[in-house]
């Protein structure tokens, strides 16, 4: 199989770029797909180095200055609008329209991971099949797409008023490289990690902190000013007598802090779609204390991998009983339902079956979903 991959425009393509979730999927779908023998191509910014057959160069450094200069991605998230007509989204589309159009091939897949900002790229090749590989936002088009979560799948649905089912949609999970985590032995602190917004519940985290007069370290984007057990954002204060602020992170960085963690807070107060800071914290072996909507509810075992939770108190309790959960069943079961490793096989299915519509469409022939043989037997 060919797969034809095309990034977002404001990012890079590399492990750096932590803090976009869907830069991560682009650097890790690429290098599954080619770990089974599969052709890929990226398209993305110059700079980017995701493991893959081809790199492409759709934005360059001097474009990405010109849009982007002022966002330090380290302190604030991404400064960008999702409108297609804007000039850092139409311009990288057209050039890589341009640059897929002298590589596809008859049957090749065109991946997208920009939604409605993409479409310009699916519309110019409707003559194969334009697959939205990792759905974790509202605005999809495709025929072919892949949600991250069934909870995404269904608000979408309910989003778009649809009523039945779309037989080529399915659901696979965020993945992650379990190397990039690992188990340490505990310290005597709480962690959050992530956006300092509202919606992602840092103030959650410092409250049940400050009542349980345990220490918290926080790290993330969006941090205005920090002052001992204080961190003041745009839009709230956070804030814990035995509050640190870290910074943001690296790979390493993170790595240590989810692992020595006694448990890790993703308090979302929306639908999340995926929440992967939750799956992260579980392949260090450290409990996650969440709400109980959205995602959670497919990626947390309550009791087992941690607790989910709808009050303060609640709250409270779990972080208390979360040294009662076992580090290694945690990361176990994380590896067995996350890892590349295994998730690579789930898309590799979906894209098999996919081949086999070209020929009778929804009435092909009869398709074994389970099979998972090496790729050198179904060529």
């Amino acid at each position: 199989m060919i797969f034809h991959v095309v990034s977002l425009p404001h990012t890079l393509t590399t492990k750096e770029f932590l803090s976009c979730a869907y830069t991560q999927k682009v650097l890790k779908f690429c290098a599954m797909m080619k770990s089974l023998g599969h052709k890929v191509y990226h398209y993305g910014g110059e700079g980017s180095a995701p493991d893959c057959t081809e790199h492409i160069t759709v934005v360059s450094k001097q474009e990405r200055q010109k849009w982007w200069g002022h966002n330090d991605t380290s302190k604030e998230f991404y400064d960008i609008e999702w409108n297609q007509k804007l000039e850092y989204w139409s311009i990288p589309n057209a050039r890589a329209i341009k640059e897929i159009k002298k590589r596809i091939q008859p049957k090749d897949f065109v991946c997208l991971i920009g939604g409605n900002c993409q479409k310009q790229i699916g519309d110019a090749f409707s003559d194969n099949m334009v697959v939205e590989f990792g759905i974790g936002y509202e605005g999809t088009f495709a025929k072919y797409r892949v949600f991250e979560s069934y909870a995404w799948m269904h608000h979408v649905y309910g989003l778009q008023q649809t009523k039945n089912g779309q037989n080529y949609d399915t659901v696979i999970p965020n993945y992650f490289d379990p190397a990039d985590f690992a188990i340490e032995q505990k310290e005597d602190y709480y962690l959050y990690i992530g956006r300092l917004i509202s919606r992602k519940g840092p103030h959650v985290a410092a409250e049940v902190c400050k009542r349980l007069g345990a220490k918290l370290k926080v790290a993330g984007q969006g941090a205005i000013d920090v002052t001992p057990g204080t961190i003041l954002t745009k839009e709230i204060t956070i804030s814990a007598p035995l509050l640190e602020y870290v910074g943001t992170v690296g790979v390493e960085e993170r790595k240590h802090l989810m692992a020595r963690a006694k448990a890790v807070f993703v308090q979302t107060q929306y639908i999340g779609p995926f929440e992967g800071v939750a799956v992260e914290a579980m392949l260090s072996g450290t409990p996650v204390i969440t709400t109980d909507w959205g995602v959670f509810n497919e990626t947390v075992i309550d009791g087992v991998t941690g607790y989910r939770t709808r009050s303060l108190g609640e709250a409270m309790w779990a972080a208390k009983e979360a040294e009662r959960l076992d580090p290694q069943k945690i990361r176990t079961i994380a590896m067995d339902k996350y890892g590349m490793d295994v998730v690579k096989y789930r898309y590799q299915d979906y894209f098999k079956q996919l081949l086999t519509l070209w020929d009778k469409g929804w009435y092909t022939e009869e398709y074994d979903p389970t099979d998972k043989r090496e790729l050198g037997h179904f060529q």
